[in-house]
């Protein structure tokens, strides 16, 4: 028990701590830059939208106020189907260069990408949510990048606000921190293995289709990889988006999400050829692989404990064995708290800590029973 109980452990926390030590550590001694200087390529942008006619006004709005050339811009909106005001909405905007492009039957994101990035003009595409709002110079920081010929893919910097002050939301944006932290280290040996789809640019010519049931914002930069291009992180590159406000919504999200990117790793599989890739093998099977199965080895850690406090008399067993109960408790007392309107400030990360986990198991369940997911409801975070 003693094995299986460190093992999990320390496994565990090579995952959140570990990892990004030797991540941070390799970084300062190879620091692979990026050569970025003002560039200003022709730019598309495309905005996936399904029913979002409370967002897509000011999105637009957002965008063609963006500083960046205005002969240098194309925008697209690829409607999915929308049956509620969104492509009346986005007609307004036609005068000013807006096009609108509607797929029907409604057949998700990724088959909307495929049917949109044929379609523009310019050479580099930029992915937008229909929620999203850029600083100014947004653009302007994501193509800077793009100087360097080695670079295939960048991705911005996800600040998630969070008015109502949630834990759901307070849980988000702590989460978000650490990510955007671990781009920022893993961009200096390489490439990076995470993106934001709400601010990620790509050479066009790099673009290949995906199989609808495909998660875009994780498949499309491996793609960029196994083509032998970098993908990295513009911290200066600010997108901004509300956080979701209930418990459910997040956790039907983050199922959703950890569901697609299984079935992208499992897809992506010849990554994990560390005789080939090396470095980005090892960070593929570190931030995503392990990540997602990292309940596993708290499940571990939980069961030796139990046997350890009840057969051991080493204190430091039921110490451990009571602070993880205690945090358990305390996720689930937030749960229930949420659902009586309360906020209790200091609950957020036990409770967003369960959460994570807890939608990472259903995930991994729904990929043993062969579930996929291509379509869903935008997020509601407004």
């Amino acid at each position: 028990m003693k094995i299986l109980f460190y093992g999990c452990l320390f496994t565990f926390l090579y995952i959140y701590f570990g990892y990004p030590f030797f991540v941070w550590l390799i970084g300062a001694i190879k620091n692979q830059k990026v050569k970025k200087e003002d560039y200003l390529p022709r730019v598309s942008i495309i905005i996936s939208a399904h029913n979002e006619e409370k967002n897509i006004e000011d999105t637009l709005k957002n965008k063609l106020s963006l500083n960046y050339p205005k002969e240098m811009l194309e925008i697209l909106v690829i409607s999915d189907c929308s049956s509620d005001q969104t492509d009346n909405l986005v007609k307004k905007f036609e005068e000013q260069g807006v096009k609108l492009l509607r797929q029907e039957p409604r057949l998700g994101k990724t088959a909307a990408l495929n049917m949109a990035v044929p379609v523009a003009k310019c050479e580099i595409i930029i992915f937008s949510d229909a929620n999203s709002i850029y600083e100014p110079n947004a653009i302007k920081k994501l193509i800077r990048n793009f100087n360097d010929p080695a670079v295939g893919y960048v991705t911005g910097k996800m600040i998630y606000t969070n008015q109502d002050g949630t834990i759901v939301g307070d849980g988000c944006s702590t989460y978000m921190r650490y990510e955007n932290f671990l781009r920022k280290i893993e961009t200096k040996i390489g490439s990076i293995v995470g993106v934001d789809g709400a601010i990620d640019a790509i050479r066009k010519e790099l673009y290949h289709p995906m199989n609808s049931d495909q998660l875009p914002d994780f498949v499309l930069p491996l793609k960029v990889v196994e083509q032998g291009y970098r993908v990295v992180y513009e911290p200066e590159a600010i997108v901004k988006e509300p956080t979701l406000k209930t418990s459910k919504d997040e956790y039907k999200m983050r199922v959703r999400v950890s569901l697609r990117a299984l079935w992208a790793l499992i897809d992506m599989k010849p990554l994990l050829n560390f005789k080939k890739y090396t470095i980005f093998s090892w960070e593929l099977l570190s931030h995503k692989w392990l990540r997602y199965l990292s309940f596993l080895f708290l499940i571990g850690i939980y069961i030796s404990n139990l046997f350890l406090f009840l057969l051991s008399q080493n204190q430091f067993y039921k110490i451990f064995f009571i602070f993880q109960n205690l945090t358990y408790i305390l996720g689930i007392l937030a749960s229930i708290l949420e659902k009586q309107g309360k906020k209790v400030e200091w609950l957020y990360l036990p409770f967003f800590f369960a959460l994570i986990h807890l939608s990472s198991a259903h995930a991994l369940l729904k990929l043993i029973l062969g579930q996929k997911q291509v379509i869903w409801e935008p997020r509601k975070g407004t």
